[in-house]
């Protein structure tokens, strides 16, 4: 595990380099492997003493033509022999197969598996600067490449180089010239090929970054069909998808076309070992130095050797694009987790729910300050609505109560506790939370509602379904609260995922609630509805509303209007309209009783 990265203590250890990363999931599979390599080695020994087993029954055969000896006598040694090499590649095969059945679906399972697990831990600023598309992609073509590399290092570089060590040892009793001539073939070839292939990995990477940007755009323009439908856009997103499709393809033209080099080469140099050393062979056996046996022998190992460095130039370059494809993935997954729970964090105990924000600041990345020394306390109990224009700090501050982003000075106390002394997953589980936009999974219904609390009854789904009022359209639904929702819940209108995520937050049952405008997606009959188990969900509980339309604040207890990061009134409604300040102004500007977006002064 690389010492610098800032990672989650339950995160799994991966590496940002692409050999150890994959080297990783390698050993919990090392002893599958290991049987994997076993066999490899003999199925590669047998083929290659093919040619040997042929030269024995030749030259048994043609012993047994100038003795006058009967053939299959003579030759019987040299045909068990050929039997049992070809036996042999059979049983080493297929026990190898065997092994890979066993090894290649778990390993690759174990892979997506870690990467999702890591890639969780990262932070809401994190998902944000990425594509959910592109990220998929990568999950995906990483687990994939780290198993072909496996593979094509198990069946093809390991089972080449015990060819060509066994090749050696058979010319080098044969001919010492001619096992020379192959060792130095050999040598020069690979290390070559390596060079070559090496520089693949940089074109490789590039262009699997390349194959992700576009897959991350094309779920993008899927995602957003609807816009391109209304606005008339179609053609639009398609000159906008061809220019990314042009990059993916220029990436493309630069890898392949230096792959198609480096071909030219192995070709070339297996072309000229085959002519070489059979010419060579050919020579030795005029010269009666050779058997004919031998010469068969020779020409059957070149033949043998050539086509294994030949798949051996497919091999190097679909190797190094796979290593390309990891450091691609890793380079954007492995990254330092911006957001861990301290070691040994306590859970968060909350049943008050006070909210205390302590001489707290806080600027973004980008270097956009928010809060700079904000007090605040919010009561247990106590129902609190925020106020302000856009980019007034409203949000940042839901945000930073739900640790998705921490300051850079003071301290956020819920009950006293320090947030970033808890673990996150407590902090969460204590917080109910529903959004303007909400996000439904494309699960059942019941799922989804479930979600609020995964041992949840079927009755008590149910029972939070009524008190949001989405019991009656559920029922009027094919397969009722089986029934799936399509992805982000396209198929149910904006009220209606709103009235899901209600019952989610009703089933949850938590100490502190934040609503962000939860009603605004509804129609006025609905929202009364809404509004009255809205008022039952809130009780006993600390409630934080953000609000865009401020009649639906106006019964809150205590009313916060932020501006530029700060909290320039505190009060209830009747105490701010009195002050006749920021908060009447504000009133007095709703337009269809909404806030617009900036001060029209």
């Amino acid at each position: 595990m690389d010492t610098t990265l800032t990672i989650a203590e339950d995160a799994p250890p991966l590496s940002r380099s692409p050999w150890r990363f994959a080297l990783y999931f390698y050993l919990k599979a090392r002893y599958t492997l290991a049987a994997i390599f076993v066999f490899e080695a003999g199925q590669a020994a047998c083929t290659i003493l093919l040619p040997y087993a042929v030269k024995e029954i030749i030259d048994a055969v043609t012993l047994a033509k100038q003795t006058g000896a009967d053939i299959f006598a003579t030759s019987s040694n040299a045909l068990i022999l050929f039997a049992a090499l070809n036996i042999g590649i059979v049983l080493f095969s297929r026990a190898s197969g065997a092994m890979l059945v066993l090894t290649g679906p778990k390993l690759r399972r174990e892979i997506r598996r870690s990467l999702f697990s890591y890639l969780q831990h990262h932070s809401h600023r994190y998902f944000i600067s990425h594509f959910a598309g592109s990220l998929a992609s990568r999950i995906a073509e990483v687990s994939m490449s780290c198993m072909h590399a496996l593979w094509t290092i198990a069946f093809d570089f390991y089972p080449l180089i015990i060819k060509s060590m066994v090749a050696l040892i058979i010319l080098f009793y044969a001919n010492g010239d001619l096992a020379l001539v192959l060792s130095l073939w050999l040598g020069v070839y690979i290390y070559v090929s390596y060079l070559l292939a090496k520089r693949c990995r940089i074109y490789a990477q590039d262009f699997a970054a390349a194959r992700s940007l576009v897959t991350g755009k094309i779920v993008d323009s899927v995602t957003n069909v609807m816009n391109a439908k209304m606005f008339a856009r179609r053609q639009y997103e398609e000159d906008y998808l061809t220019d990314y499709l042009n990059h993916e393809v220029n990436h493309a033209l630069r890898t392949y076309w230096y792959m198609e080099k480096l071909r030219w080469f192995q070709f070339t140099a297996a072309m000229v070992l085959m002519l070489g050393i059979v010419g060579y062979a050919l020579k030795i056996w005029s010269e009666g130095n050779m058997t004919v046996g031998e010469f068969s022998m020779v020409a059957g190992l070149a033949i043998l050797l050539v086509e294994a460095a030949r798949g051996l130039s497919r091999s190097f370059l679909e190797f190094f694009e796979y290593i390309g494809n990891i450091s691609d993935g890793v380079s954007v997954f492995i990254q330092p987790h911006e957001i861990v729970d301290i070691h040994d964090a306590p859970a968060l105990k909350a049943d008050r729910g006070e909210i205390a924000f302590n001489d707290v600041s806080f600027i973004y990345h980008e270097g956009l300050r928010v809060f700079e020394h904000l007090d605040v306390t919010i009561e247990s109990k106590q129902q609190v609505g925020l106020v302000g224009f856009s980019g007034s700090g409203k949000s940042t501050f839901v945000n930073l109560i739900l640790r998705l982003f921490e300051p850079q000075s003071g301290t956020i106390k819920i009950d006293g506790q320090n947030i970033l002394n808890v673990t996150q997953d407590s902090l969460r589980e204590s917080v109910s939370m529903i959004p303007q936009d909400p996000q439904l999974f494309h699960r059942s219904l019941m799922e989804n509602i479930r979600y609020g609390r995964l041992d949840a009854s079927d009755d008590e789904v149910i029972e939070a379904a009524k008190k949001a009022h989405a019991h009656e359209f559920i029922l009027q639904m094919g397969k009722k609260y089986e029934s799936l929702v399509g992805e982000r819940g396209v198929k149910l209108s904006g009220g209606q995922r709103q009235r899901i995520a209600i019952a989610r937050a009703i089933l949850k049952d938590c100490p502190i609630l934040i609503l962000d405008e939860a009603t605004s997606s509804l129609d006025s009959v609905t929202e009364k509805k809404i509004q009255l188990g809205l008022e039952n969900l809130m009780k006993g509980r600390t409630v934080v509303v953000v609000a865009h339309r401020l009649s639906t604040i106006s019964h809150m207890d205590r009313i916060l209007v932020f501006d530029q990061g700060k909290i320039i009134e505190d009060g209830s409604h009747r105490q701010l309209l009195q002050r006749n300040g920021h908060y009447a102004h504000l009133w007095n500007m709703q337009a269809g009783g909404f806030l617009p977006e900036e001060d029209q002064v």
